[in-house]
């Protein structure tokens, strides 16, 4: 099961993290929970293993990304927890992720119909941390991939959580027929040499990247994370240029999943939310044109929600007030549908 791994030294350093942070750079964190399927603990069976997650977070996005594509919605279960974490009037102290599907979103003046209570545990908990606390982590982080036999967390690295979602879908029980199947990380070594090289890319300038931009209270890191999203959305547009539909090729791979969830929110989350409006993706006609050929695969557009995504966001801003575009050329999602918007 080696080649399930994530090496995350591609990912976030976290050396002299508290210094950075101190002097205004976001630097994420490194989950703690590093089982995987496949180990004796925990063999893939259908139906034993559930998904929390945040449909506004995008490494939330990865996981649901993978099951949908995977064909695993009816084998691994899924809860939603609200977009908007808890304030500080909360018994339990401000920014807790909670399932309350009841609440009312502020976007839509009615409850989000995605959210869920916390049914993987069979506790009904309200936050996501009392998950965590039940096995003695201070952790409070989605994605979450839980075993519901075991009473178990197996693995909060949503890196990893993509990875054995793939290489056990049909064990897990997958709905795809074999001929249908995607492979996202396949055997080939020069393929996984390519998809290796996009992720890291992909991860420190655009997925990560976007929250050093939006997040960092240092102007200099600001501009260093900005330029080097838009070097890399270049980059990746010349890529696509020579016709072929996915980053490596016929195929859609994990390169393509983990790049989908950023560019899905950079025109109408991001280009505000996290001071990226250098460009929106509209201009990059090869990569706009790569993300509607995305968002059109079977089970893509129904694992996310921009109305999780504009509620979680701005919600969270300092007044707390959503924006309601854009509308031009068309609303989001329904864009995604068009192509031909890019010219």
């Amino acid at each position: 099961m080696a080649d399930q791994g994530i090496d995350i030294s591609k990912e976030e350093p976290q050396k002299d993290a508290g210094k950075r942070r101190a002097k205004g750079e976001f630097v994420r964190g490194v989950s703690g929970f590093r089982s995987r399927l496949g180990d004796a603990d925990f063999p893939p069976e259908p139906g034993r293993y559930h998904l929390f997650v945040a449909l506004n977070c995008p490494w939330c996005h990865r996981v649901t990304l993978a099951r949908n594509v995977l064909g695993l919605q009816d084998a691994v279960s899924m809860d939603v927890a609200f977009p908007n974490r808890t304030g500080e009037d909360d018994p339990a102290g401000p920014n807790r992720w909670q399932f309350v599907p009841d609440r009312i979103a502020t976007l839509t003046g009615a409850p989000l119909p995605e959210c869920t209570e916390e049914t993987g545990t069979g506790q009904g908990h309200r936050l996501v941390e009392e998950i965590y606390a039940a096995e003695g982590s201070p952790e409070h982080s989605v994605p979450i991939l839980y075993d519901k036999k075991a009473k178990r967390i197996v693995n909060n690295e949503s890196a990893e959580i993509v990875r054995m979602l793939d290489r056990n879908s049909r064990p897990l029980g997958s709905t795809i027929a074999d001929d249908g199947l995607p492979v996202l990380y396949p055997d080939e070594p020069g393929v996984r040499g390519e998809i290796d090289e996009l992720n890291a890319l992909i991860y420190v300038t655009i997925n990560n990247g976007a929250y050093k931009a939006g997040f960092s209270s240092d102007q200099a890191v600001y501009a260093a994370a900005f330029a080097a999203y838009f070097d890399t959305l270049s980059e990746l547009n010349t890529r696509l240029s020579d016709g072929r539909p996915f980053l490596t090729g016929e195929t859609f791979t994990e390169a393509d999943l983990r790049l989908f969830p950023t560019l899905y929110r950079h025109d109408p989350v991001y280009y505000i939310r996290m001071k990226l409006n250098g460009a929106k993706i509209l201009d990059y006609p090869h990569l706009w044109r790569w993300l509607c050929r995305v968002h059109a695969l079977p089970g893509v557009a129904d694992g996310n929600s921009l109305d999780h995504c504009r509620q979680g966001y701005f919600g969270r801003s300092w007044n707390k007030t959503i924006p309601r575009g854009p509308f031009k050329p068309m609303p989001y999602p329904q864009a995604y549908a068009h192509p031909e918007l890019a010219r």
